[in-house]
This record gives C-alpha cells, sequence and structure tokens, in this order.
C-alpha cells in the first residue's frame, strides 16, 4: 500500500510542511526531512526549483531562486535523496512544474522516484485530462500517486473528475491567489471548505496556501483531512534555521 493511503487511515488530523529542496543551503534537504520526521509532521512536500514557478508566491519564489544558485537540480535533488527511505518512514511527495519533468524525461523521473521511494508529484501545471490520457499509466506502473488542485473557482464537475482520477488526496487551495501566508481565513474561504466537504467527495482533501499558524491549521483542518504549511516553514527557516524545526511544528500543533 502506497505510505500516503496508509498515513490517511490514520484516526487524526494531519500536517505536511513543503519546502524548497536546496534551501536555505543545497545540503539542507535531508536534514529538513530528518527533523519534520521527529517533529512529528505526517507528510513532506519536497519543491523542486524551477525559474518560473507561476503558482507560487514571493517567499517560495525567493527559496526557489536561492536554491538554483545553491546549485539545486534534479539530478542533484535525486541523488541527495538516495537510500533516504532508510532514515525517512512518511510519505514523501515531490512538488513541481511540469517542463524540468519532460526535460528529465517523464519515464526515467518516474523511475527514479519509484527507486528512491517517492509516493507521489504534484505538479500545478499539468491538466488532470492530459494527465489521466497520456500519463496515468506510466504514474500507475511505478507506483507514483499524483494530486491534483482545485480553488474556489474549480467547477463541482471538474471536482468531481478530479476525485474519479486522483489518488492519495485532492490538494484544496485556499483562495485564487498565489502561495503566501496568512494569519486567519475569512467567511469567504470558510465558506468553501465546508462547500467542498459537503460533496463527499471519495479521496480526502488537505488544504494549502495561506495556512501559517495555530489557527489557519486549526481551520483548515476542521473541514479536511489536514492542511500545508509551505511560505510559513520558508520563512521559519530562513530566520531560525534547520535545528529549530521542532519549535515550529509545536507552534502549530501545541
Amino acid at each position: 500500500m502506497n505510505r500516503i493511503d496508509q498515513k490517511f487511515r490514520e484516526n487524526k488530523k494531519l500536517l505536511s510542511i513543503y519546502f524548497s529542496a536546496g534551501f536555505p543551503s543545497l545540503e539542507d534537504t535531508v536534514p529538513i526531512l530528518k527533523n519534520l520526521q521527529t517533529a512529528g509532521v505526517d507528510m513532506v512536500e519536497i519543491g523542486l526549483p524551477f525559474s518560473d514557478p507561476l503558482a507560487d508566491g514571493p517567499t517560495i519564489q525567493a527559496s526557489s531562486t536561492q536554491a538554483l544558485r545553491n546549485g539545486m537540480t534534479t539530478e542533484k535533488l535525486f541523488t541527495q535523496l538516495e537510500g533516504i527511505r532508510k532514515h525517512i518512514e512518511i510519505p514523501l511527495v515531490l512538488m513541481g512544474y511540469f517542463n524540468p519533468m519532460m526535460q528529465y524525461g517523464i519515464e526515467k523521473f518516474c523511475s527514479r522516484c519509484e527507486s528512491i521511494g517517492i509516493d507521489g508529484i504534484i505538479i500545478p501545471d499539468l491538466p488532470v485530462d492530459v494527465y489521466h490520457e497520456n500519463y496515468k499509466v506510466l504514474f500507475d506502473k511505478h507506483g507514483l500517486y499524483n494530486m491534483f488542485l482545485i480553488t474556489p473557482q474549480t467547477s463541482e464537475s471538474r471536482i468531481k473528475y478530479i476525485d474519479k482520477v486522483s489518488n492519495g488526496f485532492i490538494y484544496m487551495v485556499s483562495s485564487a491567489s498565489v502561495t503566501g501566508a496568512k494569519s486567519t481565513f475569512g467567511n469567504t474561504q470558510t465558506e468553501y471548505f465546508k462547500r467542498i466537504a459537503t460533496l463527499k467527495l471519495n479521496t480526502p482533501t488537505v488544504i494549502g496556501f495561506g495556512i501559517s499558524n495555530r489557527e489557519t491549521y486549526k481551520t483548515a483542518s476542521d473541514q479536511s483531512k489536514g492542511a500545508i504549511i509551505g511560505s510559513a516553514f520558508i520563512q521559519f527557516l530562513e530566520k531560525e534555521g534547520v535545528e529549530k524545526i521542532g519549535s515550529f511544528i509545536k507552534s502549530i500543533r501545541g
């Protein structure tokens, strides 16, 4: 069974953390993963830096740019992650844009993910129908889940199609804007969370974009299986460093 499925069967609200591979320093990827697991995080999304990250806000864009300057590449990340399953048990998801994956070679990319022990991929700029028609067979062959994003503007028919095609979880984007930390959610977001919850989807949902503290984590988790934190964690890393990761996770979960 895929580790994502195993994790989502647990009777708890999940916390997933996103960070850009190769940030703050090039060799921080594995130490960050180890510290996150020790701190009790349920799942990690490792961002594959890209020069034109359209869906990302300024914090993640800046960390991606720094990671590229540090020398992070797709091949470098795979090299860093070789043998990671000797140390890390929680689900690992790669999040990145389709262009670098195509340049690397989709078959080769999926094969490397499988050999390393990556559980799934999130590709914001790969439409679900294109994936379904052209790539799902390949992903299935290598045991990789592909998770899709929905927003408040996604139609109900599209959401149900994504639910039908999806494995793992559906990534609920909290608003129509790019990523970025927010201190609280307004009525528009909470109504959207409730609306999706009433659809009774077969695939569990996790909410991301704007989760930054205990309040936003709880609000998101009340209407979904859990939440994803990215920008706020990257800001913490930049200020406090890798060794203090535990204190950040404690501030979210208590």
